[in-house]
């Protein structure tokens, strides 16, 4: 029996969003990048070459999205969410990794951002 461990990912999506505990970032929003990767057993799409044997980037995409367009203050909460979504929608899922980062973050420093990461091992599939 051929074992195989396989991922989707997707890096580095940009969001102009309404997330943070500041007024101010509540009212003009700031930048902020998503990377994920979900762990999943796609051997069936490798075989049958059908989107509908996949989990598809499209759709997860589409449900990043409209987490990131629910303002909250904390990063963790809308990381929270967007596992919690992605978990509900796709029970195959087996892991998931997402980092989420508010770009320029008013902390007085100077860096490439400030977020947050999860990483979740579905226990559920075992």
């Amino acid at each position: 029996m051929r074992m195989m461990t396989s991922f989707i990912h997707l890096n580095d999506l940009r969001f102009h969003a309404f997330h943070g505990v500041l007024p101010q970032e509540r009212q003009v929003g700031g930048d902020f990048i998503i990377s994920l990767c979900i762990g999943y057993d796609f051997s069936k799409a490798c075989s049958t070459d059908d989107v509908a044997d996949t989990i598809s980037y499209a759709e997860v995409y589409e449900l990043v999205k409209h987490e990131m367009e629910i303002p909250s203050h904390l990063l963790e909460h809308v990381a929270g969410r967007i596992v919690n979504t992605l978990s509900e929608k796709y029970p195959e899922m087996t892991s998931i990794d997402l980092e989420l980062t508010k770009v320029n973050p008013p902390m007085g420093a100077d860096c490439g951002g400030a977020g947050v990461v999860i990483h979740l091992i579905n226990d559920k599939t075992k």
